[in-house]
């Protein structure tokens, strides 16, 4: 659970209130300045070196926190969020999927959405089902990330707004179905979190509503 700047001053000790201030400071002014000004595309912003620093300064339970406030405080590009991501750690690319929803990016970065549920790592592939993924996943793409879910024995209630998209999905259905049967005849248990998505499945999706 990411942690508001409120809840890191009251964790954080003075020296790490006061680096954090300092980097928030200069992501912030990295934000306002002007956008057509000429930038080597070889050079990063002097906010990025910060973003890797952010758990021995501040303590690795509150990096993805602190991470998280650096993108948004900079208003963090495509370009940024995908150097972050392609150039760091697991650590530090899930701090990015866990923030794409809260900058403005559209479906620009589903590319790094699409990366993470590629990998078998838990932890990149719960970030990944967040709530940028439940917004711009399509729905093909979207049904295999809850699958992915299950293989890789990630929580469905990391999956965002699956209580939304699942119901009258008969093809997440037939997936779940033929998942279950498949662990069924190999004599594996099939998880409980499959059976509670495929219930979801038969519920019928909510009717739209009329627009004032």
């Amino acid at each position: 659970m990411l942690k508001s700047r409120k809840e890191l001053d009251a964790e954080l000790d003075a020296t790490a209130r006061a680096w954090l201030d300092a980097v928030l400071t200069e992501a912030a002014h990295a934000a306002t300045e002007d956008a057509t000004a000429e930038a080597s595309p070889y050079a990063s912003p002097p906010w990025e070196l910060r973003y890797a620093a952010a758990g021995r300064h501040c303590g690795p339970a509150h990096a993805d926190s602190v991470r998280s406030l650096l993108l948004i405080e900079a208003r963090a590009p495509l370009s940024s969020v995908t150097r972050l991501y392609e150039q760091g750690t697991a650590a530090e690319r899930r701090a990015v999927l866990l923030t794409l929803h809260r900058l403005a990016l559209d479906s620009t970065a589903l590319p790094l959405v699409e990366d993470a549920l590629r990998t078998n790592d838990t932890r990149l592939v719960a970030a990944a089902v967040g709530p940028y993924a439940a917004a711009h996943l399509d729905p093909h793409a979207w049904r295999h990330a809850v699958l992915k879910c299950l293989f890789t024995g990630v929580p469905l209630t990391a999956v965002a707004r699956l209580d939304e998209r699942a119901p009258g999905d008969a093809e997440l259905a037939r997936m779940l179905s033929d998942f279950a049967a498949e662990r069924t005849a190999a004599g594996r248990e099939v998880p409980a979190d499959l059976r509670t998505a495929l219930a979801l499945t038969e519920i019928a999706p909510a009717a739209p509503t009329e627009e004032s």
